[in-house]
Parts: structure tokens; C-alpha cells; sequence
């Protein structure tokens, strides 16, 4: 069964002929009909592509082809206007509470087929808060982004000594490995610890230490942003 429509009248055409190759991750933080409302409401000037219910339900509220206005300010490798390159997904969550299990199988049938309709790879599946350090934590530390990684639909740091796991916690290295990642190169060092904790190490806290050396030297090494910009 396809999705049901809810058309937002918040929406553009992506700029300059752009197309989709991100997928940003939000949670609507509200309750679901208070969520609904928002995303449709002209003066609220948001929107997204579709949401998720907490049952598996599935809204489509603007076209896959345009411009939904679900990102705001921030950015992914060389990719400023994220609304243009982005399809958004609204997750049915407060945040502070873990995602159920049909919200998250709705959610991989859908990642499954805007991958492939849009040649998204898993490395392009990104959290708000990885495209807005400091001003966004969503969908925050309660989201299993290891589940989508199994099922090949986002990435996750390997293990070990061959990822870097004796690296003495440098400040430097840390930020280039982020920015070789996607990470804005121009933001303050604890907002990038923070959003890189929220995604791949949930529940660490306390000063840059050798696990998060170890996590983001292995993605620089295995998903360098550039790769894919340079063709964009």
C-alpha cells in the first residue's frame, strides 16, 4: 500500500535543477496531528516529504521531485542548500523515547526505494543534526542508525586497530576526519563532538577521547564526502 497524501503547500522547485542525493532523518518532536497541522500550515513555512507515523503509518506530503523545506541552515560537504539536494523524512517521536519497531520497518521499505529511485548511497542517509551542529539534535541519541546500517541503508563505524582504534584523542585530526565526512568545517569543536556522539556514540559524554578517534578516522577513510560532491 502507498503512502497517504497530505499536500503541504510548503514547497518549491529545487534550485539550479538540482536532484535529490541526500536523505536527511528529523523526529516532528509534537504530537502526531499537532505535527501534521504544522507541516501543512502556509504561515509555519515547513514541510517535508513524508512522515512516519509511530504504527508504520506513512504521509506523503510533497512531491519526492521538489523542494520540501524541512532542513533550514546547515550543510553536507560541499552541499549548502540541503532543501535542494534533500529528501526530508519526519519521524512520529518525541525525542526522549525509543522508535518502535513498525516505525522503523516503514521507514527501511521507504529508505530502500528512494535509494535506488535517486541513486542515494548509505553514506548519504544523514541525521539534522549532522547537517546542523549545534542547532539541531534530531532525531537524536534514541535513534538505532546501527539497525539501518545492517540493513545497507546508512553507515557505521568498524572496529579495532585497522579503524584507527589507538588514536590519541587530537583535536585537529578529529575535525578533518569530520569534515572529510561531511561535517561543516566551520563550526565550534564541541558542537561537532556533540552531533558526531548523537549518531554514532549515543551515550558518551566527557572530552574527545580515543573511541571517537577511532570512529571518525574510519568513516573519513571508508566514506569521504568528496567522493561524491565531485561528481555532483
Amino acid at each position: 500500500m502507498g503512502p497517504v497524501w497530505r499536500p503541504s503547500p510548503n514547497f518549491g522547485p529545487r534550485r539550479g535543477g538540482a536532484r535529490p542525493d541526500l536523505i536527511v532523518l528529523h523526529y516532528t518532536a509534537m504530537p502526531l496531528n499537532a505535527a501534521l497541522d504544522r507541516l501543512c500550515d502556509p504561515a509555519a513555512e515547513v514541510s517535508a516529504h513524508y512522515l512516519i507515523t509511530r504504527e508504520g503509518g506513512l504521509f506523503q506530503l510533497v512531491d519526492e521531485g521538489l523542494r520540501a523545506w524541512h532542513a533550514g541552515a546547515g550543510s553536507w560537504g560541499d552541499v549548502t542548500d540541503v532543501n535542494s539536494r534533500s529528501i526530508g523524512i519526519e519521524l512520529d517521536n518525541s525525542g526522549a523515547e525509543p522508535f518502535p519497531a513498525p516505525l522503523m520497518a516503514t521507514l527501511e521499505r521507504l529508505l530502500a526505494g528512494l535509494m535506488v529511485r535517486w541513486a542515494v548511497p548509505p553514506e548519504r542517509v544523514i541525521a539534522h543534526s549532522d547537517m546542523a551542529p549545534g542547532r539541531k539534535c534530531d532525531p537524536g541519541r534514541r535513534f538505532d542508525w546501527q539497525r539501518l546500517a545492517r540493513a545497507g541503508l546508512s553507515v557505521w563505524p568498524e572496529a579495532g586497530p585497522g579503524a584507527g582504534g589507538g588514536a590519541a584523542p587530537d583535536e585537529a585530526a578529529f575535525r578533518a576526519a569530520l569534515v572529510r565526512v561531511g561535517y561543516g568545517p566551520n563550526r565550534p569543536t564541541g558542537d561537532l563532538l556533540e552531533a558526531f556522539r548523537l549518531r554514532f556514540r549515543p551515550w558518551a559524554a566527557g572530552p574527545l577521547c580515543p573511541a571517537d578517534m577511532a570512529a571518525a578516522l574510519d568513516l573519513a577513510r571508508r566514506f569521504p564526502v568528496d567522493r561524491r560532491d565531485a561528481s555532483a
